[in-house]
C-alpha cells in the first residue's frame, strides 16, 4: 500500500497549514503585544490568561481527536472539518483582535472568552488536519515528504503574515497601536485562511484504512495511547521545542521596540502602495524564510542519517547558537539578523520531522495493539503545541512582569536584560530539554521499516 501522492495533492495538503500558521504566527508573535500595548492589559494578567485558557484547550485536543476518529462521511474522517470549520475559524480570529469599549474587567472577560473560543476552533480544524497526514499514505517516506510540504507551506503562510502584518496595520490604522488597523488586518487574513482551508479539502483524499474494522472503544483507545512510549517521548520533545519557539517569538517584538530600537524603517512597494518595514518585520520575515530552508533540508538529511539524529543535531545547534545570541549588543544588528537566520534554519528542521514521527507512532500503536486511532494519536501533536505554547506564552508575560516591564515607556536596564535573556538563554534551556527527550526515542529507521512491511502485509490480507 505504498501510495504515491501527486504534486497537486501535496500542495493541497500544504495549503491547510499555510492557513492555520498565519493565525498561529500572528498569535505567537503579536498577541501578547496586542493585549499589552493596544488592548490595554497588564502583562502578568495576559500571562495568566494564556496559562488558564491554553491548559483547558490542550485538554480539549484529545476530545477532538476521539470525535474525529469516530466521524464517518462520504469525504472521510478528517477532511470534512476543513470544510465545516474554515469560516468560524476566521470569524473568531477577527473577534479576538477586536477591542470593545469596556472597562478593564470587561476587557479581561472579553479576552478570556474570545481567546478561549479561538483556541478551541483552532483545535477543531487543526487536529483533524494533522491527522490527515496519517491517512493520505502508508509510505513513511511519502509521509516525510508530505510533512515537508506541509511545513514549507506553513512557514510560507507565516512569512506572508509577518511580511504584511505591520504594513497592513499601519496602512489601515496609521500606527501599530491602532485598534482599527488590527481589526481590518485580521479580516484580510481571515478571508485568506478560509480560501486555503477549502483548497486543502478539495485537493486531498483519505486512503489508509485500519487493518481491523472493529468499532473503536474509547477505553481501549486511551489504554493503547498510555502504552505508546514513542508518543510520550514525542509529547515531551514537542513541548520543549514549542517552548523554545514561543518564548523567542513572544519576546521578539519587545526586543526591538524596547531594546534594539524600531525607529528605522525600510520602504516596501506593494500593489502600488509604499509600506514601512521595520527591523522587527525584517527579523521575523528572515526567520520565516530561514525556517523554510530548514524544512526543505530536513527530508534529505533525515533520509540519510535518520529522523532522530537529524532532530538531535538541529536542537543541539539551536541551543548553542541561542546562548551566543545573548552576547550581542543593540548595535550588532547584522549579527542579530544572521543568527536569527541560523537558529531559524535549525528550528525549521524540527517540525516536519516531529509531524512525520507522530505518524510513525500511530503505525507503532496499530502494529503493537492491532487497532488504529489516528485522530487520538495526532491530537498529541496539537496538545504538545498547545502545552509548549502555554508554558512559553505564560512565561513570556510573567517574565516581562518579573523584569519590571511597563508598556509604552522607556525600559530599565534590568528589563532590557530580561528581554535579552528571553531571546537567548531561556529558549536554549528549552531546546536542551527537547533534545534530552528525543535521545530516548526508540523508533529507528530499521524498526520502522519492519513495522511498515508487517502492516502492509496485514492490510493486503484484509483486502
Amino acid at each position: 500500500m505504498h501510495n504515491k501522492i501527486s504534486i497537486k495533492e501535496k500542495v493541497g495538503y500544504g495549503l491547510g497549514d499555510a492557513a492555520s500558521s498565519m493565525f498561529w504566527k500572528i498569535f505567537s508573535m503579536y498577541l501578547m503585544f496586542f493585549y499589552t500595548d493596544v488592548f490595554g492589559l497588564a502583562p502578568a494578567v495576559v500571562g495568566t490568561m494564556f496559562l488558564i485558557t491554553r491548559i483547558w484547550d490542550s485538554c480539549f485536543d484529545p476530545l477532538v481527536g476521539i470525535i474525529a476518529d469516530r466521524t464517518k462521511t462520504r469525504w472521510g474522517k478528517f477532511r470534512p472539518y476543513l470544510l465545516w470549520t474554515a469560516i468560524p475559524f476566521a470569524v473568531i480570529g477577527v473577534l479576538t483582535f477586536y477591542t470593545p469599549n469596556f472597562d478593564e474587567k470587561g476587557k479581561i472577560i472579553y479576552a478570556y472568552v474570545t481567546y478561549s473560543l479561538m483556541m478551541m476552533v483552532y483545535s477543531i480544524i487543526n487536529v483533524p488536519y494533522a491527522s490527515l497526514l496519517g491517512v493520505l499514505s502508508s509510505d513513511r517516506k511519502e509521509r516525510t515528504t508530505l510533512s515537508s510540504y506541509r511545513m514549507v507551506f506553513a512557514f510560507a503562510g507565516s512569512l506572508l503574515a509577518l511580511w504584511l502584518i505591520e504594513p497592513l496595520v499601519n496602512y489601515f490604522g496609521g500606527n501599530m497601536n491602532s485598534e482599527k488597523g488590527w481589526l481590518y488586518t485580521i479580516i484580510v487574513f481571515g478571508i485568506i485562511t478560509t480560501i486555503f482551508f477549502w483548497g486543502c479539502f478539495f485537493l486531498t483524499k483519505e486512503r489508509v484504512q485500519p487493518i481491523s474494522d472493529e468499532k473503536n472503544v474509547l477505553k481501549e483507545d486511551l489504554n493503547d495511547l498510555l502504552k505508546n512510549r514513542p508518543w510520550w517521548i514525542l509529547l515531551g520533545a514537542g513541548i520543549g521545542a514549542l517552548v523554545f519557539n514561543s518564548i523567542r517569538d513572544g519576546a521578539a517584538v519587545y526586543y526591538f521596540k524596547y531594546y534594539v530600537s524600531d525607529t528605522v524603517s525600510y520602504s516596501v512597494n506593494l500593489f502600488g502602495e509604499n509600506f514601512a518595514m521595520t527591523p522587527t518585520s525584517l527579523y521575523l520575515v528572515l526567520g520565516q524564510a530561514a525556517n523554510i530552508i530548514g524544512v526543505i533540508a530536513a527530508t534529505p538529511i533525515a533520509n540519510k542519517i535518520g529522523k532522530k539524529n537529524t532532530f538531535l543535531g538541529a536542537m543541539f545547534l539551536a541551543a548553542i547558537l541561542s546562548v551566543i545570541f545573548y552576547f550581542f549588543g543593540k548595535e550588532d544588528l547584522l549579527l542579530i539578523m544572521a543568527f536569527q537566520v541560523l537558529i531559524s534554519i535549525c528550528a525549521g528542521c524540527i517540525f516536519p520531522l516531529i509531524w512525520s514521527m507522530y505518524a510513525d507512532s500511530a503505525d507503532y500503536s496499530e502494529w503493537k495493539q492491532g487497532r488504529r486511532a489516528t485522530g487520538l494519536i495526532f491530537s498529541a501533536s496539537s496538545m504538545s503545541q498547545k502545552f509548549g505554547w502555554t508554558i512559553g506564552g505564560a512565561a513570556t508575560g510573567w517574565l516581562l512582569a518579573f523584569y519590571g516591564f511597563k508598556a509604552n515607556i522607556e525600559q530599565t536596564a534590568v528589563t532590557q536584560n530580561g528581554i535579552q535573556l528571553m531571546l537567548s538563554i531561556l529558549p536554549a534551556a528549552a531546546a536542551v530539554i527537547s533534545l534530552l527527550f528525543i535521545l530516548f526515542y526508540p523508533l529507528t529507521e530499521k524498526k520502522l521499516e519492519l513495522i511498515e512491511q508487517d502492516l502492509n502485509e496485514k492490510r493486503n490480507l484484509n483486502n
